[in-house]
């Protein structure tokens, strides 16, 4: 039985088609007379390169042409750098004759290629009687069609490309055997130009521009044979790579004209691949019917409609155009466009009509004209026996092209297509410009999660980047320039008028369109993400700067749901320029004016409970753990996770840390009273439903609920714990009454769901893949649909950057009075001596429940510092950038720009750990601050609040006071062993 698929060379990936087409023509010496010049139509063809529309070839392959009138001038020009790609020369020019001029060049060191191009049959005759053709790569005749000039430049570049990349992703070939040059002169024209147009044709398929300018390398190799050893030749060397056959039926062999060598070639073509499509043409029409016993096709030379039937053989036979599905007896049942659209037709098109083309190989020979290469290569060979029927081979086609477009899609950002949108899966994209940092990082998690083959890893669990669709950065300058917002947008210093006039802006209306496609299939919970210029760019996040709108998607009618989505996007434009977002970038090198924002509607991971949706498990994943306790190391890496949405543990609050490789070794719940003090109480979901018509998109739906809810959905029973006061102990499950704690013990300890071994594995790749640490954000679904895989969402990936001059600082021994503070969990290395300001907050005076107001005096002393560039040290009770209020201080990162050392204590009642995982932590990082903290109370490091206490301030607020000393302190942190001291000031000389 014949094969499906052909077993050839496996390619070596997507990736490989940018190293495609290395060898290129792009300048041309062309050696004519000023007549000859003139005959080719040179002014014409000079305008019609620049435009582009010769053959349909992109405009990035047009090459440059010098003409020079005499061999002389050639030689001379020929060995100027940069020099020429391939020299095109009339029969004699001047003194010189084209095969004179081409043993010059080689005698000159210069190899390129030459081609003799005759303008007249006479012209050719007398040449080759007169002079010796050796040296000339090839002779063409012209004969007014323009089109023969780019067909040479293809021609030559095919010769040189076609074994590089044959060899590194199986590029088909077709094979042309013609002796005469007036024949192949007219056919190369044609042949080049249903190829083109075939490639055109695929625009449609490719998923971005660069993906499309990919597709037009990977067309098939013309290669032109004029003697029978020649084409055997060329079919030996790439017999697995032949598309088709057109062949003259008498041409040279074994140095004799002989009048059946095509009859013969094609023969022992069909021998060695039977489902090789042949053309024989002659000008005998005797020869019809002896190709017709041969089986193959035929074309009479001197038939007025011979380049149309050489096109329409093309477009038949070579898989060229769309997949024409037949009977036996030739009757068309259905036709498919791409890929798309041949999964759809295989699921009801006749059994009789699969087998018919599986039998004769036609679904490989289109897969490979359409440049789909990795389905056509990947699926190992199948024959017909091995199916038990057309119904299982149905199913096998079916499956095998899915999973190729999935794979595909999740390969890069596609062009959003309303026609070709797959609501589950993929990256989309509207408008062109930049994606932004946040979805750049998406994109590349995609990469990572295909190339390492991610997705089936885990049995049961399909691991994912969630459905994205980028509105890219033209449209946010469309956006600004339409309405007139940049001057009010960089000057305005009112946030509340800020939004007004981007909420009353006009949307761009093409935009709008394509939004309103997009909802017409969608209608899962969006996250409306920032995803700006500068936002997780590698040295300088941005982390948690701008909004993120999340929305419900639910409303009946789908004109209501575009305007809360145009809404929330239009708020995530306004947030690139709120005072939250002008005051950060006022303490970076970057500017307001450069910034751009794209935006990233990303499904929202989870599931419907009632009127409320949200995960079972949200969090962040480290590469890098900063503080690790032995026996963990710290590239054992750190995830901190929570019940539902996982603002918890961006925000700072309760959630639960430990690593990857190491699950069962919980710090946080080392003890009844710690699980208790730290076990999450709430969780974070997006309350869905009962949204007003006229309602803001960004009204207030992120909403905490107890656990009891969580319970009651049926989600706490994957990450509960349960607390029985009666006994003092805590018992994994929520099978029992007592308190409800979230410990994730059926998760980490009985292996409920494989959330350790997929972040391990995340961890290594993305640490390969940015060849450094990573930070990544993550949700799980658990609550599917019977028989449905669990669901692993990754939702964000950024690099994560901090000094890698670690240095051994001796810390050496002082007297207690000389220390102000003493820490071993201390992110940071080296010596510090130029501060001479400290802003610390009170905390005799401060109240947990008056945090906002404290965050609130800090800013403001922060401005004043960084106005004067009096870089500080700055000490709080609790954790900084917590957004709850009980756990700490809620600064945003432009808060606290300023500070070149922090220093976080724990309250009386309540330690504090190291908040990574944060936004906050994520841009501490980054900038390279020095980063201690403590627990004075519990014995865990030392902070002298009383030597803080007595000394007088320079400025005071409620809670927060600022002193300033006239010797500086000195900071010493040793970033091997994470320990450091902070010295008070020496005493003036």
């Amino acid at each position: 039985m014949r094969q499906i698929f052909h077993d050839e060379d496996r390619p070596r990936g997507p990736g490989s088609f940018h190293d495609l087409m290395l060898w290129r023509v792009r300048r041309v010496l062309l050696v004519s007379s000023l007549y000859d010049s003139f005959m080719l139509a040179e002014d014409r063809l000079h305008e019609e390169l620049a435009a582009g529309e010769l053959l349909g070839v992109e405009l990035s392959a047009v090459p440059e042409i010098r003409r020079v009138s005499s061999g002389e001038e050639a030689l001379a020009v020929a060995q100027r750098p940069p020099g020429y790609d391939l020299v095109i020369s009339s029969p004699v020019v001047g003194d010189m004759d084209a095969g004179t001029l081409a043993r010059r060049l080689r005698r000159a060191g210069i190899e390129s290629p030459l081609i003799l191009l005759a303008y007249h049959d006479r012209e050719l005759r007398t040449f080759f009687a007169r002079y010796d053709s050796n040296g000339i790569d090839r002779a063409f005749l012209f004969q007014g069609d323009i089109q023969l000039f780019l067909a040479i430049v293809k021609y030559v570049e095919d010769r040189m490309n076609v074994q590089h990349d044959v060899d590194l992703i199986g590029v088909q070939v077709i094979l042309v055997i013609e002796d005469n040059i007036r024949y192949y002169s007219s056919f190369l024209p044609v042949i080049y130009t249903v190829l083109l147009q075939n490639t055109a044709s695929l625009v449609p398929e490719g998923v971005n521009l660069a993906h499309k300018l990919l597709r037009v390398k990977a067309r098939p190799k013309i290669l032109l044979a004029s003697s029978y050893e020649e084409a055997w030749e060329f079919f030996e060397t790439y017999e697995q790579n032949i598309l088709g056959v057109i062949s003259d039926v008498e041409f040279p062999c074994g140095g004799q004209m002989c009048a059946d060598a095509g009859f013969r070639l094609a023969r022992e073509v069909l021998r060695r691949q039977p489902d090789v499509p042949v053309v024989l043409n002659s000008g005998r029409r005797e020869n019809e019917e002896l190709a017709r016993e041969a089986n193959v096709s035929f074309l009479h030379k001197y038939s007025p409609t011979l380049l149309q039937e050489l096109r329409q053989f093309m477009v038949e036979n070579f898989g060229f155009g769309e997949f024409v599905f037949r009977l036996p007896d030739g009757t068309e049942v259905a036709r498919a466009r791409d890929l798309r659209e041949l999964e759809q037709v295989l699921h009801h098109v006749p059994a009789e009509s699969i087998l018919y083309h599986a039998s004769r190989n036609h679904f490989s020979t289109w897969l490979k004209a359409h440049t789909e290469f990795d389905i056509a290569h990947r699926l190992r060979p199948r024959r017909l026996d091995d199916f038990s029927g057309a119904d299982q081979l149905r199913a096998f086609l079916i499956e095998a092209i899915r999973g190729h477009r999935r794979q595909r899609r999740r390969a890069a950002v596609v062009d959003f297509d309303p026609e070709r949108f797959d609501p589950t899966s993929g990256m989309f994209k509207i408008g062109g410009g930049s994606l932004g940092g946040k979805a750049r990082g998406l994109a590349f998690a995609s990469r990572l999660l295909r190339d390492f083959d991610m997705e089936d890893r885990f049995p049961g669990v399909r691991v994912a980047v969630p459905t994205s669709l980028v509105i890219a950065t033209d449209v946010f300058d469309e956006f600004l320039d339409s309405n007139d917002l940049r001057d009010l947008a960089v000057t305005t210093e009112e946030d509340a008028q800020l939004h007004r006039a981007f909420q009353r802006a006009e949307f761009p209306a093409s935009v709008c369109g394509d939004l309103q496609a997009f909802l017409e299939r969608v209608h899962y919970p969006l996250a409306v993400r920032s995803s700006s210029l500068l936002e997780d760019a590698k040295y300088q996040p941005f982390a948690g700067i701008y909004e993120t709108v999340m929305i419900p998607n639910d409303h009946r009618d789908p004109a209501v749901r575009l305007r809360h989505l145009v809404q929330a996007i239009q708020r995530v434009y306004a947030s690139t320029f709120t005072q939250r977002a002008k005051r950060f970038i006022a303490s970076t090198s970057y500017r307001l004016e450069a910034e751009k924002m794209a935006v990233v509607l990303q499904q929202i991971v989870g599931a419907r409970h009632e009127d409320r949706f949200y995960p079972e498990i949200a969090g962040v994943a480290l590469s890098q753990n900063f503080y690790p306790v032995p026996p963990v190391r710290p590239e054992d890496g750190l995830a901190a996770v929570a019940l539902g949405l996982g603002a918890e543990v961006v925000g700072g609050e309760r959630c639960l840390r430990f690593s990857p490789r190491h699950p069962d070794r919980l710090l946080q719940m080392s003890s009844i009273k710690d699980a208790l003090r730290n076990s999450q109480r709430e969780f974070y979901a997006l309350r869905m439903g009962s949204v007003q018509e006229r309602a803001s998109a960004y009204e207030a739906r992120l909403q905490r609920y107890d656990l009891s809810v969580a319970e009651r959905d049926g989600t706490l029973r994957w990450v509960g714990s349960t607390y029985s006061p009666e006994n003092d102990a805590i018992y994994d499950g929520v099978s029992r009454p007592g308190v409800r704690l979230v410990t994730f013990a059926p998760v980490l300890k009985h292996g409920a769901f494989p959330l350790a071994e997929i972040l391990c594995e995340l961890i290594e790749i993305g640490t390969e893949g940015a060849a450094g640490p990573v930070e990544m954000e993550f949700a799980v679904n658990l609550s599917t649909a019977a028989g449905e895989p669990y669901e692993f969402g990754f939702l964000q990936l950024r690099p994560v950057v901090w000094s890698q001059e670690v240095t051994a600082v001796e810390l050496g021994s002082f007297e207690a009075e000389a220390v102000l503070c003493h820490s071993k969990r201390v992110l940071g290395s080296g010596r510090l001596d130029t501060l001479h300001d400290v802003v610390v907050v009170d905390h005799e005076r401060f109240e947990r429940s008056r945090s906002t107001a404290v965050a609130a005096q800090v800013a403001r002393l922060n401005a004043r510092l960084l106005a004067a560039a009096r870089p500080y040290l700055l000490i709080g009770v609790g954790r900084w950038g917590s957004s709850d209020p009980y756990l700490g201080i809620p600064v945003g990162w432009e808060q606290i720009a300023g500070a070149k050392v922090i220093v976080e204590a724990g309250f009386r009642d309540f330690s504090v750990t190291p908040s990574q995982g944060t936004h906050f932590f994520q841009n501490l990082v980054a900038n390279n601050v020095g980063y201690f903290t403590v627990n004075p109370e519990l014995d865990d490091g030392r902070l002298d609040w009383e030597w803080l206490r007595r000394q007088k301030e320079v400025d005071r607020f409620e809670f927060v006071r600022h002193l300033r000393f006239e010797q500086p302190l000195e900071v010493l942190m040793d970033g091997h062993r994470n320990e450091g001291v902070i010295l008070k000031p020496a005493a003036p000389a």
